[in-house]
C-alpha cells in the first residue's frame, strides 16, 4: 500500500487514534500493522482486495454519478460562461440558476414504467442530501486520493473530472441552503452535512459551514428536556388505520435518528455551543433505554458481550415524557428488528463514540453489529443465491451478507429473498468506524474482526446487488466529456446498487420493495473513501 499524505497512514500502519473537530479518528503510527490475515476469515486477503478495488474505485462509479447529475438537471440548468479573467486565461464560471433543481433523486424500480431511471423527490424530502453527498464524496476522492480514480480514456484528464464534479455538486448543493433553517424536520443531517461537510472541509466554504450551524440550531428547537430526546416526526399518517398528530400529547421518535446526531456533534465543535453536544448526547442515552433491546439469549462466537437489537419507533408521552407505545413503520411490525434500522443504529452509536469518548455507546455499537452478524449468519441458505456473471475470481454464490429487509419478516419468495442492500453497506460504515475505535484502544483482534465483517459485507453486495450496466468516461473534441454506457445494449439503471428496500411493511401507504436507492450508493462511496483514508485499501491504475 502507497503512502497517502493526507492521513499519515502508510503501509497499512494501523495508529493510536484520536477525535478532531471533524469527529473522525486520527492516526499517529503504532505496532499493529494490516497484513493478510486482517480482514480474512474464510476469504484469501488477495480475493478481497481484487474484488472490492476493482468495482469501489471503478470508472462505472464516477461516470454514473455524473450522467444522472447532468441528466437530472436538464432544463434546469445554471448559465455556464467562458470569458477572459484579468489574467488572460480562459476560465469558465457556473452563474446562480435561475431554475436550480427543485427535485432530488430518490430510488430506481427494476421493473415498470420507469424501470432503471431515477424516481426523484421534492426538494425538502428526507434524502436530498445524498446525492449530492456522493458528487462531493466523489470529489474528495478525486482530491485526497487521485490514485484511486480510473478512467480507461488516455484522453481524460483527471482535472476534467475533479472540475466536472465541482460544477456538478455546487449546483446540485446550493439549493440546499436554505434548509437549513427548517424546524418541522429532524433529518436536516441527512440533507446538510454529506455535502456542506466536504465543502467546508476541502474548500473552507464558509457558507456551507454556516448553513451546518444554522441547521444544527434548527434541529436543537426539536429537543425537549422532559423526554431527554429530539422529536424526530411530527405526525404518523402514511400506514392504514394509523392517525397520529397531536403534539402535545404524542412524542414521536424513530432510531434513524441516531445518524443525525452528528450535525449536533459537529456545530457544537465549530460553534462552541455546548448545549447542542449536550443534546445529542442526550437523545443518545435515551434512545439507549428505549430504542435498543437486550438480546441475552442469543451468542455470536468469538463476542462475550451483550447482544442488541431495535425497535424502529416509540411514541413518549410529550408531557410526561414516559413511553407510550413501541410501534414501527418501516420494519415488519413492532417486535421485528428491520435491517435498516439496526444499521442506522451501528452507525450513529459509533459516531456518538467518536464524539463523546463515553464506552456506553462502544457497547452499543459493538452489541449492534454483533447482532446484526449474527442475524445475517443464521439467516436461511434461501438467501445463497448461485452467481451467474461467470466471475470466477469470487464466491460461487452471494447474498448470504446482504440483509434481509427484516431480520423477523417471512420470506415471501424463497427464490428471491426480500433484501435491503442500504442496510447493508450502511452497517458496514458503521463497522469501519468501530474498527478505528478499537484500534485506538488497542483492541486489535475485535477491530480485526469487524474489519472483516465490513468487507465481506460489501464484497457480497458487490457480487449480488451492483447494477449490470456500465458506464464509462469519454473525452470530447471540444474538451468536455460525457459519460456514456460501455454497451449501449445494456438497459440502463441510474443507481449503482440494486435490491434496496425503503419499505415492505403490510401497512405502509406507500410500500416499495427491491429497487435501487440513492443513500445505498452514498454510503457505498463513503466506505470506499474510508478504506482509503485508513491505508486499507490499494486500487490499483
Amino acid at each position: 500500500m502507497t503512502r497517502n499524505a493526507s492521513n499519515g497512514i502508510s503501509n497499512g500502519a494501523v495508529p493510536v487514534i484520536k477525535t478532531d473537530t471533524n469527529g473522525s479518528f486520527h492516526c499517529n503510527t503504532a505496532s499493529w500493522t494490516v497484513d493478510s490475515t486482517t480482514a480474512r476469515s474464510d476469504k484469501d486477503w488477495n480475493v478481497w482486495q481484487g474484488i472490492l478495488s476493482e468495482e469501489l474505485y471503478s470508472e462505472n462509479i464516477t461516470a454514473k454519478i455524473i450522467r444522472v447529475a447532468e441528466k437530472c438537471l436538464e432544463n434546469n440548468v445554471g448559465i455556464l460562461l467562458t470569458f477572459f479573467v484579468a489574467t488572460q486565461h480562459l476560465e469558465s464560471r457556473l452563474i446562480e440558476h435561475k431554475n436550480p433543481p427543485t427535485f432530488y433523486p430518490e430510488l430506481v424500480h427494476q421493473s415498470g414504467e420507469n424501470e432503471g431511471t431515477y424516481s426523484r423527490r421534492p426538494i425538502d424530502f428526507w434524502t436530498c442530501g445524498f446525492f449530492p453527498g456522493s458528487i462531493y464524496a466523489l470529489l474528495e476522492r478525486a482530491i485526497r486520493y487521485p490514485q484511486s480514480m480510473r478512467h480507461d480514456d488516455s484522453r481524460l484528464l483527471l482535472s476534467q473530472v475533479r472540475d466536472r464534479l465541482e460544477v456538478l455538486g455546487k449546483q446540485w448543493s446550493e439549493p440546499l441552503h436554505r434548509m437549513a433553517r427548517r424546524t418541522d424536520t429532524h433529518d436536516l443531517g441527512f440533507m446538510m452535512l454529506p455535502h456542506m461537510r466536504v465543502r467546508w472541509e476541502l474548500f473552507h466554504d464558509r457558507e456551507a459551514l454556516e448553513s451546518i450551524q444554522t441547521a444544527a440550531v434548527s434541529l436543537y428547537s426539536r429537543f425537549d428536556a422532559r423526554v431527554g430526546a429530539i422529536r424526530s416526526w411530527d405526525f404518523l399518517t402514511w400506514q392504514r388505520g394509523v392517525d397520529i398528530r397531536d403534539k402535545k400529547d404524542n412524542f414521536l421518535v424513530i432510531v434513524d435518528s441516531l445518524c443525525n446526531l452528528e450535525l449536533l456533534f459537529y456545530a457544537a465543535e465549530h460553534t462552541g455551543y455546548r448545549y447542542l453536544a449536550e443534546a445529542a448526547t442526550a437523545h443518545a442515552k435515551t434512545l439507549l433505554r428505549t430504542h435498543i433491546r437486550k438480546e441475552p439469549t442469543r451468542k455470536r462466537n468469538g463476542y462475550d458481550g451483550m447482544l442488541y437489537s431495535t425497535c424502529h419507533v416509540v411514541n413518549f408521552s410529550a408531557a410526561a415524557g414516559c413511553v407510550k407505545e413501541i410501534r414501527t413503520a418501516q420494519g415488519y411490525n413492532y417486535e421485528s428488528t428491520w435491517s435498516r434500522g439496526q444499521a442506522w443504529a451501528i452507525l450513529g452509536y459509533i459516531q456518538t463514540y467518536a464524539w463523546t469518548g463515553d464506552d456506553v455507546f462502544l457497547d452499543a455499537a459493538c452489541g449492534l453489529a454483533e447482532y446484526f452478524l449474527l442475524r445475517l449468519e443464521d439467516a436461511p441458505s434461501c438467501v445463497e443465491i448461485v452467481r451467474s456473471d461467470g466471475d470466477a475470481s469470487g464466491p460461487p454464490k452471494a447474498g448470504r451478507y446482504v440483509p434481509l429487509w427484516d431480520f423477523d419478516a417471512p420470506i415471501e419468495d424463497t427464490n428471491a429473498p426480500l433484501r435491503d442492500a442500504s442496510a447493508g453497506v450502511v452497517a458496514a460504515c458503521g463497522m469501519l468506524l468501530l474498527t478505528q475505535a478499537l484500534m485506538s484502544l488497542c483492541r486489535q483482534e475485535q477491530a480485526k474482526r469487524y474489519l472483516g465483517s465490513a468487507l465481506r459485507v460489501v464484497q457480497d453486495t458487490l457480487s449480488l446487488s451492483l447494477s449490470p450496466e456500465r458506464v464509462r468516461l469519454e473525452s470530447r473534441p471540444n474538451g468536455g466529456m460525457s459519460a456514456t454506457a460501455c454497451e449501449p445494449l445494456q438497459k440502463n439503471f441510474d443507481c449503482i446498487l440494486r435490491n434496496s428496500t425503503v419499505t415492505w411493511n403490510e401497512h405502509s401507504l406507500s410500500a416499495s420493495a427491491d429497487h435501487g436507492l440513492v443513500y445505498a450508493d452514498y454510503y457505498l462511496i463513503e466506505f470506499g473513501n474510508k478504506l482509503l483514508q485508513l491505508g486499507l485499501c490499494s486500487p490499483l491504475r
